[in-house]
């Protein structure tokens, strides 16, 4: 390529960046709302654990993690 094929290619994509940058700044949908927007703020997390309830947790319950067998462990076929 020339020099002049090259000086050509960055004129017409500079001149073309331009134009799409005036075009879309008049786009009405890609402006910004002057009003702004309200944005809900999100509670903070505590971080104070409450004592479970010791009718539910205490050493004398059933722990659900323990597999049950009913019927005895017989197979029926």
């Amino acid at each position: 390529m020339k020099k002049n094929d090259i000086a050509m290619i960055i004129l017409i994509a500079s001149v073309s960046a331009l134009i799409a940058f005036f075009v879309g700044d008049q786009l009405s949908f890609l402006k910004v709302d002057p009003k702004g927007v309200k944005v809900p703020v999100a509670t903070p997390i505590e971080t104070a654990v409450e004592t479970p309830n010791a009718k539910v947790f205490n050493s004398g319950a059933i722990n659900p993690t323990v597999q049950t067998v009913i019927g005895g462990g017989a197979t029926s076929n």
